[in-house]
């Protein structure tokens, strides 16, 4: 048996480790994570065919399922992009909304958009869009696209399908149906803030207009494009969610054994749920709008590209956690937690906040912190309701402080034609007062579950 020492000194050396390989060496972070794996495991002594099994084990227990979930949820997304759903989306609503309200529009428009659609494909689907009202209004671009960042960061961040919290949940064995209830629920207040609120105040102090280098973007709206309806849009993005809310109210409302109970926890499945919505996407969003069953195929399969190295960072993620629980680590760490009196959605989000600021990216620090906390979790009677408080902390803990080391920062710099000092008076403050809000959220909620 280790001492305790060597067990906090190997900790302290992993985190050190993964961040210094996926930092400065620029390694994958699928490699970095497998990688310091293995050697927390040589390093607490454990034998070599453990230090395997350990590794199939934590990437065939968390790939199980975030496999399927991401897949289909990348699919359902790009059909929806390429029908020009998104745009529809946002243009139905903002004329629903009207001009004084504009930027609620957007804000609701990302919120929505974002749950099967990538945050920066969202942006770059909807930027000629901002941009279009801002020559228009002559107002700061920062006006109209702060509350639709605000929105789009929400939902990428707090409501799954999408990768973030789908990873979380998947190695801490979270409830989905609990994710997306509490994710509604610390995701509106934090959009409303972050997005709306903060976007007219920071509007006011920084007047910036479209950047002259992506002017030929302003025009490129077609109205007149046969878009899918936005009933039809708003139904399909619900309809998992939905499923899934049911799902989990059947397992807690319901006895065993009932048939409703049985039916419901079926079609209520995430697979079953997202499989649904796929075929109805590849339908109303495909074959009704002119692609043939080959268009459909094709997209479908390029949407596959992108999703699977978050799958295999997600899974790296569950064999770090999976090596912290059987080197012993995890015990430790609880150890830890009682002794500081610390509690764990607090630990959850100053885990990933501290990832989040050394690292850069949300979902590595999403992954990463998830793989801290599982082993830890082991220790603790924690209800469902509480795990899908943590992962929100985790989400919101890999939202904040969004600097130079994030992709999203630099992605928003060039999109809105900012200097760097700009960006972080107002992407990096948008993502901390959704982070801030989100966890406060989930820390009041934790004090009733």
């Amino acid at each position: 048996m280790q001492s305790t020492a060597w067990l906090v000194i190997v900790a302290v050396l992993a985190v050190i480790a993964l961040l210094f390989l996926v930092m400065k060496t620029k390694l994958q972070a699928f490699i970095a994570l497998l990688m310091v794996s293995i050697l927390v495991g040589l390093a607490v002594g454990m034998p070599p065919a453990k230090i395997i099994s350990t590794i199939e084990e934590g990437m065939g227990g968390t790939l199980g399922f975030v496999a399927v979930i991401i897949g289909l949820g990348s699919m359902f997304g790009e059909m929806l992009r390429v029908s020009g759903g998104a745009e529809r989306l946002a243009l139905t609503l903002m004329n629903k909304f009207g001009e004084k309200n504009m930027s609620w529009a957007l804000g609701l428009t990302g919120f929505i958009i974002s749950i099967p659609v990538f945050l920066d494909v969202a942006l770059i689907i909807l930027i000629p869009i901002i941009y279009s009202l801002t020559q228009r209004t002559k107002k700061s671009l920062l006006h109209f696209g702060i509350p639709l960042l605000a929105g789009l960061a929400v939902t990428h961040s707090f409501i799954p399908p999408t990768p973030g919290p789908i990873s979380v949940a998947t190695i801490i064995n979270a409830d989905l149906g609990w994710v997306i209830l509490f994710g509604a629920i610390a995701g509106i207040p934090a959009m409303i803030l972050g997005g709306p609120v903060f976007g007219r105040y920071i509007g006011n102090k920084i007047h910036v207009q479209v950047p002259d280098y992506m002017m030929e973007q302003v025009d490129q709206i077609d109205d007149q494009r046969d878009l899918p309806s936005f009933i039809s849009i708003v139904s399909i993005i619900l309809l998992p969610l939905i499923l899934i809310l049911l799902n989990t109210t059947a397992d807690a409302a319901l006895e065993d054994d009932n048939t409703w109970q049985t039916v419901l926890t079926f079609i209520g499945h995430p697979f079953v749920a997202l499989i649904a919505a796929s075929l109805l996407a590849f339908y109303v969003f495909g074959i009704r709008q002119g692609y043939s069953k080959e268009d459909i195929q094709q997209i479908t399969t390029k949407a596959l590209e992108p999703a699977g190295i978050i799958i295999l960072v997600t899974g790296a993620g569950g064999v770090f956690g999976q090596m912290l629980i059987n080197s012993g680590i995890g015990d430790l760490l609880s150890e830890a937690m009682k002794g500081m009196d610390m509690p764990l959605i607090v630990f959850a989000f100053i885990a990933a906040t501290v990832v989040r600021v050394a690292q850069g990216s949300a979902t590595v620090s999403m992954v990463t912190a998830a793989g801290l906390i599982a082993p830890v979790i082991k220790n603790f009677d924690v209800s469902e309701p509480m795990l899908g408080l943590l992962v929100i902390a985790i989400a919101s803990g890999a939202t904040v402080f969004s600097h130079v080391n994030d992709s999203g920062f630099w992605l928003v710099n060039r999109y809105f034609g900012l200097t760097e000092k700009q960006t972080l008076q107002t992407w990096t403050v948008m993502e901390t007062i959704i982070g801030f809000t989100g966890f406060g959220v989930a820390l009041v909620l934790s004090l009733f579950v």
